[in-house]
């Protein structure tokens, strides 16, 4: 992949994490509460952060890719999301996002979504995006389904954190739903 794609939205700018951010990303990823519905349990040490920056830069090196956007708001990091797993074959990938709990109910998660798919449909040609979520995390489900996304099936057991099998609820959206919106 080239240059990292940042972008700009009204509000936000969404951009390359760096090590500097890792303080916000630990903030957002200790909150247990926070986290619940996120696929990984919480965070308990600023060293994770990093490493999970770390790992986000290295997902465009791998060979099917993904790209990671640190949220910024008012010069403050609220949160990420990103597309990964790009199966260049199949022109799809999958989709994950986080943000800060402050952050929630403004439309600031939409915005960011908004300019990644715009992104990923254009720039990565893709025909397909999928996201899995937890089927009681009912405002991503929202979001998703608002943004043109179709829940496709429920996932059983799929994933594995805070010590429990989650079901987990797959989500898609086809690049002429998108385009369709």
């Amino acid at each position: 992949m080239n240059a990292f794609p940042t972008l700009n939205t009204q509000r936000l700018r969404l951009r390359e994490l760096r090590a500097a951010d890792a303080p916000a990303l630990f903030a957002i990823h200790a909150d247990a509460a926070n986290m619940r519905w996120f696929g990984a349990d919480a965070m308990t040490e600023l060293a994770q952060a990093h490493t999970l920056i770390e790992t986000f830069a290295q997902w465009r090196t791998h060979p099917n890719p993904g790209t990671r956007w640190g949220i910024e708001h008012d010069g403050k990091l609220i949160g990420s999301c990103g597309l990964f797993k790009w199966n260049r074959g199949w022109n799809s990938c999958a989709l994950s996002c986080e943000l800060a709990l402050a952050a929630r109910g403004k439309g600031l998660m939409r915005e960011a979504l908004e300019a990644m798919l715009d992104w990923g449909f254009a720039h990565l040609r893709l025909h397909r995006v999928e996201a899995m979520v937890h089927p009681q995390n009912t405002a991503s489900l929202a979001l998703l389904e608002r943004l043109g996304f179709k829940a496709e099936g429920t996932l059983r057991e799929a994933g594995f954190w805070n010590g429990q099998r989650q079901d987990l609820v797959l989500l898609g959206l086809l690049v002429q739903e998108w385009l369709d919106k």
